[in-house]
């Protein structure tokens, strides 16, 4: 059955990511010992198993390794459970800066009016080429209409997701072209009737909607003509519409368990998942993980010393588990050490493809754009397949008519392991197709890529780096088949003596 071949993989992804002591985390779990009751209160008393070969042995409580076998697995499908809810309540309800981070109640849009830079924090690799147009919507009472103007041909894009991060409506230039519309986000259990000239999109699985909105920008002189894009953008709930609306300040989100509880993650998961419960295949799952306490309406706190302790681990090996696939769990494709991502990147969970979604899609991207829309290709290593740092230099050329093969515009972003973009003298984040470079005779391009400028007379092509390990991305926007078909081989990443 295909469903019990991606439960068996798990595990042995872990062995070949895991190498042996990879995860110890009673060590790294405050008050948790091994052999204690998660509260430190009383020794286990379920039955005892032990192990080893030659004069070596090993007690080890059944429960607890089961509930540690099956937690990971539960981490890597409900990972974005725990992410998105935490996103949610911080950009719903902390304004730790406006400005740049987002902070806006439900059902409204919060944008972004200069480019991303250094001072973004929270993750996800955000883009260089357009502002962000973002909103947390609740469609638990009604749908929300979504209000675009005419772009004039400008690019944008409304990426939708549900909570379990996969996405379920796009609108934009690809999707629905750059003419003015209204259309309908419905959730998963609304019966009714729309008005006239609204078009319905296909229904969110989850009452809990993120909405990553994009507009092209050319540059600081075109921040006027885009903010005034931008403010054309409109929600209105359905029993509003028509009517003079003045938007709510709503802000009720819960906030998630703190961090400095070793369940916590766990308990953020089942209460997302109790209001916004996994559909499809992914029910029966949560058959499973029902047994150790996860899933729609479970409560951790009721399951015996052992298995919590298990858990308290899971979570802590799932998480480095996510990071460590985000570098090689894409689909497999790989060349010159660029990644393409995932055919099913943008909907990989449901595809079944759950650490797919986890890692790269969740936790390296909050929510991924379609292949479509646009593909992602991040290098971690140079041409020789080690990893990409500040201590060397290293050029990246594109031969004559090698550029990606986009119908958009494409870019080249710089990251931190943090999934951030990276502090620099000269704020230079990202360069690409709308940058003022400096193209080599032949009508090649050469980008250098290091901590120190290469020179003044090469500057406008330094990409800055960090003093430490980094990783590059090429945005292609809306793809041509080249690229779809993974035919387009990009230049490598090439150190520089």
């Amino acid at each position: 059955m295909k469903l019990n071949r991606k439960l068996i993989a798990l595990p042995l992804l872990l062995g070949l990511l895991c190498p042996p002591g990879f995860a110890q985390p009673e060590q790294t779990l405050p008050g948790v010992v091994p052999g204690e009751d998660i509260a430190g209160t009383a020794p286990s008393i379920h039955p005892m198993v032990t192990t080893g070969s030659g004069n070596a042995t090993q007690q080890v409580d059944w429960r607890e390794e089961y509930a540690y076998a099956l937690g990971i697995q539960a981490y890597v499908v409900g990972y974005p459970w725990i992410y998105l809810p935490k996103l949610r309540w911080m950009w719903v309800t902390q304004p730790r800066d406006p400005k740049h981070v987002p902070y806006v109640p439900l059902n409204q849009f919060w944008h972004h009016r200069a480019l991303a830079d250094a001072s973004y924090k929270d993750g996800g690799g955000a883009n260089n080429d357009t502002l962000y147009t973002i909103a947390w919507l609740d469609l638990a009472k009604e749908p929300l209409i979504l209000s675009v103007p005419d772009t004039g041909g400008r690019y944008y894009t409304m990426q939708m997701a549900s909570l379990d991060g996969d996405n379920f409506a796009y609108v934009g230039k690809r999707a629905t072209g750059t003419k003015a519309g209204n259309y309908a986000i419905i959730g998963p259990n609304w019966k009714g009737k729309l008005p006239e000239g609204v078009k319905p999109l296909e229904a969110s699985r989850t009452n809990s909607v993120l909405i990553f909105g994009r507009t092209l920008i050319s540059g600081p002189d075109d921040l006027p003509a885009a903010h005034a894009i931008q403010d054309q953008y409109k929600m209105t709930p359905l029993s509003q519409w028509g009517n003079a609306y003045t938007p709510v300040d709503d802000r009720n989100v819960w906030e998630p368990y703190p961090a400095s509880d070793p369940l916590g993650e766990w308990k953020t998961m089942n209460r997302a998942m109790t209001e916004d419960p996994p559909v499809g295949e992914q029910t029966v799952l949560m058959k499973a993980f029902s047994g150790i306490g996860i899933g729609p309406g479970m409560d951790v706190e009721t399951m015996d010393a052992a298995t919590k302790r298990g858990l308290a681990r899971a979570a802590v090996t799932g998480l480095e588990l996510l990071k460590a696939s985000i570098e090689v769990f894409y689909d497999g494709t790989r060349v010159n050490n660029w990644n393409f991502t995932s055919k099913t990147y943008g909907r990989a969970g449901l595809a079944g493809e759950y650490l797919n979604r986890a890692g790269p899609q969740c936790l390296a991207g909050i929510i991924g754009n379609e292949n479509e829309e646009a593909m992602y290709m991040p290098a971690y290593h140079d041409v020789n397949g080690v990893k990409l740092h500040g201590d060397k230099k290293y050029r990246i050329h594109f031969e004559p008519g090698n550029f990606p093969p986009v119908n958009e515009f494409w870019s080249l972003t710089m990251y931190g392991t943090d999934y951030n973009l990276v502090e620099n003298p000269i704020n230079r984040f990202s360069l690409g197709d709308r940058s003022a470079l400096q193209y080599d005779a032949d009508g090649g391009l050469t980008i250098y890529v290091q901590s120190e400028s290469p020179g003044a007379a090469l500057e406008s092509n330094w990409l800055p780096a960090p003093r430490d390990t980094f990783y590059v991305v090429i945005r292609n926007y809306i793809p041509k088949q080249a690229l779809l078909e993974r035919k387009w081989v990009p230049p490598a990443v090439m150190p520089v003596p």
